[in-house]
């Protein structure tokens, strides 16, 4: 009996992930990348015998480091595994002790000798990231976007003793978009699917299915890391060509041209689709056409005539700037600290002094980067001045923009005193003459109070429906766009003004913004006309006026929202009682049909708002111009940014990111049946997120025998037509 019940859990047992083919895994590499396939393996089953990782830097250890000791895997930080060529006998004598059947590199910055390589019965696989044999070496990121390939991908190799030249166990490819930029291709593919294969390719081995595939010599190309006096930009290429140089040395080395006799470097590059817009002439060395300072950045030329814009410029000093801020960039002057801001002064010190722990002295000319500080620490100091200095809210930007010392307290003392706020709102317009008025139409993806073109630099067709002329290009929101707009609508929730603001003031602004849309309803109709196809008459007395009234109608709520008291017990002497408070829930999502665009945008926001939530909508992908005007006027209302963002694109990648969002807590609906399921779906599996659905359906018609039938027949059509509309 005793052994028929062995075997019978034997069969059970089998069929459990936990039971199939595992391996014992030494993990070789660092970062973050190889903490994630250090966690991946761990929970597909296989074991981690040993991590083999960098010493710590400045007593920070590294995320790999950091999460196995805390799982209690053992870990051996060796600053190096050989010395002249041959391996070190404790390295090699530790690394052996962990007995492990397969060496993994996700991240490898150091030299790893051949007999340790070679050590386990199952030898060692690599993660590379560039599809093999092109781009061997390192920096390959990089360099798939200077050659400007249209594709971009990694590949896991067996480890062999040349540079990247082992046998091929897998490989993936994406796309690489006309506006990608190493973090983009990195954060959207070569990050999330990296680790996905690798864990893969390790299963692969354990089950005994792992190929070796040669690589070719064919197409095989080795680049060295780019060096700053090779990464100066030619004005001899085209403007595609200049857009992939400097997009592939950004952040490092960075592309630089010569102005005014000094080196400036490009940071953050796009190709310009659009008209180019007015600015202040630059004379740029070795350029045929000087550069142009405008609003929205530095436009440059290609010897093509095409232009790209860049967003930002490093000097020789290390300073960065908006390059809006060109000429205006050395005319702000030092203030006095008063005694409250010498303060703030020094507890941001200490702040430094507790990053910089490598700094005897944090002393005016120290560089908050050259002392050794990292993106992780840009975060860490935004947060903790945020703690320390009475909730004051910093930009990761400010911090790139000001790496000294003195310069940071700068800035930081006129955020304290305002004088650090944007200027006015910049909107780009498409206008056009229409109903004897000039409609001005924004066509930019509303994020953090700022219109901005799509992350990926990607536009769509918004079509006239009456005659299908094409309005306008829209921006086409990505996935990094929504995560941008979620993120500025939490912080704003969290950290900023709306989530500090009183019930009443909150009204106050709701009803200035039903003031703007009722002012601006002429050229609110027209628009919602021209986009959606409404008769103008209908359009300005239910599309916008309705907006209006519902506007109206829920700021008078902002202060009225209350919760109740139940008296549960009321013997003396406690009286017990029980009461509900109403608070808001968060980061809403609001997604909208395109048959009535302001007035259901009028309908979900306006109640989300007066709760004192923040909002990310998506309008219609086909009717999206009376939101993006709505941004605009919402902003000259008064609204704190990142409470309304509005983002234009496709429900299959706007809509569906919306609905997965960890950070989101409710989503609204108007829309089809089947699309519901899928967003209730979505909504489930990531955080059991509220939902509200208006779905699309049928009207069905009971007609009886003393009915007008002509009417019954007219008034069928109209409900049908409605509601086809909102399906």
């Amino acid at each position: 009996m005793l052994r028929r019940g062995s075997q019978a859990l034997r069969r059970f047992s089998t069929r459990r992930v936990y039971f199939k083919n595992k391996l014992k895994l030494a993990l070789i590499g660092q970062s973050v990348f190889g903490q994630e396939v250090y966690s991946h393996l761990r929970k597909e089953g296989h074991r981690v015998v040993g991590v083999f990782t960098v010493p710590d830097k400045d007593g920070k250890a590294d995320p790999l480091a950091l999460v196995a000791e805390k799982d209690g895997t053992p870990v051996f930080k060796f600053p190096k595994w050989r010395v002249k060529g041959k391996t070190i006998k404790e390295v090699a004598e530790a690394y052996r002790s962990v007995g492990a059947e397969l060496n993994v590199l996700p991240f490898c910055t150091q030299f790893i000798p051949m007999d340790i390589i070679d050590s386990p019965k199952h030898g060692s696989i690599i993660y590379h990231p560039s599809i093999l044999p092109r781009h061997r070496g390192a920096s390959a990121i990089n360099w798939t976007l200077i050659t400007g390939d249209k594709k971009a991908g990694f590949s896991v190799f067996w480890a062999d003793d040349g540079l990247d030249t082992g046998p091929i166990l897998l490989q993936r490819s994406c796309d690489v978009e006309p506006n990608d930029t190493v973090d983009t291709l990195y954060n959207r593919f070569l990050f999330p699917e990296g680790i996905k294969a690798m864990v893969e390719a390790v299963q692969l081995i354990a089950d005994g299915k792992a190929p070796r595939i040669p690589q070719p010599e064919e197409g095989a190309t080795y680049e060295g890391i780019q060096k700053k006096e090779n990464a100066e930009i030619s004005w001899n290429w085209s403007a595609e060509v200049l857009h992939n140089w400097i997009r592939g040395h950004d952040k490092v080395p960075g592309a630089w041209t010569e102005i005014n006799g000094q080196m400036v470097t490009f940071y953050g590059s796009t190709l310009l689709n659009s008209s180019v817009p007015p600015g202040e002439p630059l004379e740029i060395k070795g350029a045929k056409t000087p550069g142009l300072v405008t609003k929205n950045g530095l436009v440059i030329f290609g010897n093509d005539g095409k232009a790209l814009m860049v967003r930002n410029l490093q000097f020789e000093d290390g300073k960065m700037i908006p390059a809006s801020q060109y000429f205006s960039a050395g005319e702000t002057s030092v203030v006095e600290l008063t005694a409250d801001e010498v303060k703030v002064a020094e507890t941001i010190k200490v702040i430094w002094a507790g990053i910089l722990s490598n700094v005897p002295i944090i002393e005016d000319s120290t560089d908050f980067f050259k002392s050794g500080a990292s993106s992780m620490d840009v975060a860490r100091l935004v947060e903790e001045i945020r703690q320390k200095c009475g909730g004051l809210q910093l930009q990761n930007e400010d911090v790139y923009m000001a790496t000294k010392f003195e310069d940071f307290i700068q800035k930081v003392v006129r955020k304290l005193r305002g004088e650090d706020q944007e200027a006015e709102l910049v909107v780009d317009y498409v206008s056009k003459e229409v109903n004897e008025m000039t409609v001005k139409m924004p066509y930019q993806c509303f994020i953090n109070g700022q219109f901005t073109d799509a992350d990926d630099g990607k536009t769509y067709d918004t079509i006239n429906p009456t005659d299908g002329s094409i309005i306008c290009k829209v921006s086409y929101a990505s996935l990094s766009d929504v995560d941008k707009a979620v993120a500025a609508a939490k912080d704003a929730f969290e950290n900023g003004e709306w989530g500090r603001m009183n019930a009443r003031e909150r009204g106050r602004l709701m009803y200035r913004l039903a003031d703007l849309l009722e002012e601006n309803q002429e050229e609110l109709a027209t628009i919602e006309a021209l986009d959606s196809g409404a008769v103008y008459t209908l359009a300005l007395k239910t599309h916008i006026g309705m907006s209006v009234q519902t506007f109206r109608y829920f700021a008078g709520w902002c202060d009225k929202i209350q919760g109740s008291t139940i008296p549960i017990n009321q013997a003396r002497p406690n009286r017990n009682l029980t009461f509900t408070k109403k608070e808001p829930l968060g980061v809403c999502a609001i997604i909208i049909p395109w048959n009535y665009p302001l007035m259901m945008l009028a309908w979900k926001s306006a109640a989300c708002l007066a709760a004192g939530n923040t909002l990310v909508l998506k309008p219609a992908q086909v009717t999206p111009l009376t939101a993006l005007k709505f941004a605009e006027l919402s902003a000259k209302a008064g609204f704190p940014k990142g409470v309304i963002n509005i983002i234009p694109g496709s429900g299959g990648i706007a809509g569906q990111r919306l609905s997965e969002h960890p950070d989101i807590r409710k989503l609204g609906f108007t829309g089809s049946t089947p699309i519901g399921k899928q967003i209730m779906k979505s909504c489930a599996l990531s955080n059991l997120k509220k939902v509200s659905l208006e779905l699309g359906g049928k009207s069905p018609l009971i007609i009886f025998n003393d009915c007008e039938l002509d009417k019954a027949v007219r008034m069928f059509l109209k409900c049908s037509w409605t509601k086809r509309g909102k399906g």
